[in-house]
């Protein structure tokens, strides 16, 4: 996929007319919520679709529907997604340290998100790379079972309608990002303590309590990261999901999530056929720097 040939063209397209532009290259497209990223279709990037007469009928329904594209082999795109929530931003950061590292290397365009963060797109690598997300380091990797709004989308930022924009082009060699040897770097593996070290003993249920109990101890620092890991070590240790439900969606409205939220990230868990991930390392492991203002003088319109 010649991703530069993909985005290019369409920074003066309706989003009608960008959706046809993504599917005449055989990137499939479904349909997102108008200034929003959320799937108008019922099972989101799974609807995603290449079929001209779907797309045209979708548009036509919905004219100021966003632009959804699943990632992965089935559009040949991967994407890290660089946040700049939080004061200061931690994702910045995370993207120098691991392009100072040579760990970003080969990427083929750049989107500045409209709240001021920042898609690298690259080609999808030969092997299957899944989605994953750092809640430390603010930076995520789009891959299969992924998907990104893209341009010329919108949303509602402070009131004001802002587009995703075409930033930069590639001027030297575009090759895939190594997601495994990324998520390495943004996350190393904790030296496991002695509890973790030993294999769990006693009933489900028993095993749930102690998980639920380092759950609740985790705080505020990285909440939904937390419950993440949580629900992998009750997935490898035999629970089933409503167990995990049971012992783990008390805990976590106790420390500040969201209903949906709980149950979007422990199916989620239950859904990850790998290993669990290493527990997340405190907030403050990882010194960041406040992320420069977005030059949008360079945006190429």
């Amino acid at each position: 996929m010649d991703v530069e040939q993909l985005l290019a063209p369409v920074a003066r397209m309706s989003l009608a007319d960008a959706a046809r532009h993504y599917v005449s290259l055989g990137v499939p497209v479904f349909p997102c919520v108008p200034g929003e990223k959320r799937p108008l279709v019922a099972h989101g990037f799974k609807d995603a679709s290449t079929d001209p007469a779907q797309v045209e009928a979708w548009w036509r329904r919905w004219p100021d529907a966003n632009i959804g594209i699943p990632t992965g082999p089935i559009s040949g795109i991967e994407v890290v997604d660089v946040d700049v929530k939080g004061d200061p931003p931690r994702g910045p950061a995370s993207w120098q340290q691991a392009t100072e590292a040579g760990l970003l290397d080969g990427w083929a365009v750049q989107v500045v998100t409209p709240s001021g963060g920042l898609h690298a797109y690259y080609p999808a690598a030969a092997i299957e790379q899944r989605s994953w997300a750092s809640g430390a380091a603010q930076l995520d990797f789009r891959g299969t079972a992924g998907y990104i709004v893209a341009p010329p989308s919108r949303t509602i930022i402070d009131g004001e309608t802002v587009a995703y924009q075409l930033l930069d082009l590639a001027t030297g060699d575009v090759h895939p990002v190594d997601a495994g040897a990324l998520r390495e770097f943004l996350d190393p593996r904790p030296v496991r303590s002695s509890w973790e070290a030993r294999p769990f003993r006693g009933t489900v249920e028993e095993r749930a309590k102690r998980i639920a109990a380092w759950l609740e101890g985790q705080g505020e620092g990285e909440r939904n990261q937390g419950l993440f890991w949580a629900s992998c070590r009750l997935a490898e240790n035999g629970a089933t999901l409503a167990e995990a439900f049971q012992a783990l969606g008390p805990v976590a409205e106790g420390i500040g999530l969201p209903p949906r939220e709980i149950e979007r990230t422990i199916r989620s868990a239950y859904r990850t056929p790998n290993t669990t991930p290493a527990a997340p390392a405190p907030a403050t492991a990882r010194p960041v720097a406040q992320r420069a203002p977005v030059d949008r003088g360079r945006v190429l319109a």
